[in-house]
């Protein structure tokens, strides 16, 4: 054994390799859009924040799913429970 500091096979000093940093916020501001599903999906998205990088899709996945159902519900028929009158009009003839 030696007490020289570890290098490669010929000699030479191998660099040390760097630990990856941890997770961190990026900072980016959510603005609030009003529409409270919406937001909380936006919301969600700091979750991701303080995941590790290969963790991130399960949170992309989750809020794209969520954006994408309140998507669909706007072309949604409107529920029976709703009356919506066939003649708008007042016909007075």
């Amino acid at each position: 054994m030696s007490d020289e500091a570890p290098g490669a096979a010929d000699g030479t000093p191998t660099e040390a390799v760097p630990e990856p940093a941890g997770p961190a916020p990026l900072g980016v501001v959510r603005a609030p859009t009003g529409h409270a599903p919406v937001d909380a999906g936006l919301e969600r998205l700091a979750d991701a924040d303080h995941l590790p990088a290969d963790e991130h899709l399960a949170v992309y996945e989750d809020v794209h799913r969520a954006l994408r159902d309140e998507l669909t519900a706007l072309d949604a028929p409107a529920p029976a429970s709703v009356s919506v009158s066939a003649t708008p009009y007042d016909h007075r003839s």
